[in-house]
């Protein structure tokens, strides 16, 4: 039944056998063990993680949804997890293990994490808000870069960039390292960033081989309440959560089309869609087209990036 969460999105929660619909963010839904709620501060060790068709652009959730797009999530990162040798979230992906057969293929069983306030971002290449920054200051979160580089340079190593979380609707911040250090303290602050450097550096040279540069990507941590281990969470190296080219159409010095949501992006601010991004006036619904080529770009990082078919 369509339900308003936390942050007034319109969402349409499910009824899960043994599941009960908790909260629900930009795209995804979760769901806590049903004989154990009693809210927030609930003990609960583990948590439904369902990824909804929901598409959000320019800080809106759009009313229009892609077909699939929840299963294309949840299956790359599912195949991610299984690459990156760090310690993750991921408890059962399956109906035998114990996922409801109604959300099977776009949901996952999880441990529950304590999560840190902070977006661990690794950038590996010149693009995006950190090209802004570089413009104004040669710098990005107050990391000093070499002079000369354009849109799309790829820098000498990667470097971790965080953000601070916002809400729905708001716009995540960028911070410095000294930011994060202020938040979680000296220790928590520098496994963050080996952890995130760790994951981009493995992610980078797997995506090279199949022919796709990652040029950035955005990975989140909490601990673990039964053991304390920091532990990678959330969605993992998807084209949500990061930005992945075409290696043989490359070209620094100018935007690289993504294996993302640019076809949404490019139609809500192209005349047709008649909408204005300063107003305060939601998105309009997605043409049918647009829809299509979005759904067939998230298909495609799939295919490219494991080499399966997506059934």
């Amino acid at each position: 039944m369509p339900e308003s969460n936390a942050n007034g999105l319109q969402t349409e929660t499910l009824d899960l056998p043994g599941w009960k619909h908790f909260y629900s963010g930009k795209v995804r839904d979760l769901y806590v063990p049903a004989d154990d709620f009693s809210g927030a501060e609930s003990g609960q060790d583990r948590v439904l993680v369902v990824a909804s068709d929901r598409i959000s652009a320019y800080d809106h959730v759009l009313s229009s949804e892609i077909p699939d797009k929840g299963r294309v999530l949840t299956q790359l990162s599912l195949w991610w997890f299984e690459q990156l040798g760090v310690e993750h979230h991921v408890l059962a992906s399956t109906a035998a293990e114990g996922v409801p057969a109604e959300v099977e293929g776009r949901a996952m069983i999880c441990k529950r994490l304590e999560m840190f306030p902070v977006e661990c971002i690794a950038r590996g290449y010149l693009t995006g808000s950190g090209l802004a920054e570089y413009r104004q200051s040669g710098t990005v979160c107050d990391i000093p870069l070499p002079a000369g580089l354009v849109d799309g340079s790829r820098l000498g190593h990667a470097i971790f960039t965080p953000s601070a979380k916002a809400e729905v609707g708001e716009h995540d911040e960028n911070i410095t390292y000294d930011d994060v250090v202020a938040m979680v303290g000296d220790d928590i602050a520098a496994r963050l960033s080996e952890l995130t450097l760790k994951i981009y550096t493995r992610a980078e040279e797997i995506a090279r081989g199949r022919g796709i540069i990652l040029a950035d990507t955005k990975v989140e941590f909490g601990i673990d309440v039964n053991t304390g281990v920091i532990t990678l969470g959330d969605e993992v190296l998807t084209p949500d959560s990061s930005r992945f080219w075409d290696a043989a159409t490359y070209a620094p010095g100018k935007a690289q089309p993504s294996f993302d949501k640019q076809f949404v992006r490019d139609w809500l601010t192209s005349a047709e869609s008649g909408w204005d991004r300063s107003s305060d006036t939601p998105p309009p619904a997605l043409p049918a087209d647009v829809v299509e080529k979005t759904r067939a770009r998230y298909v495609e990082a799939y295919e490219k990036l494991t080499g399966r078919s997506f059934v």
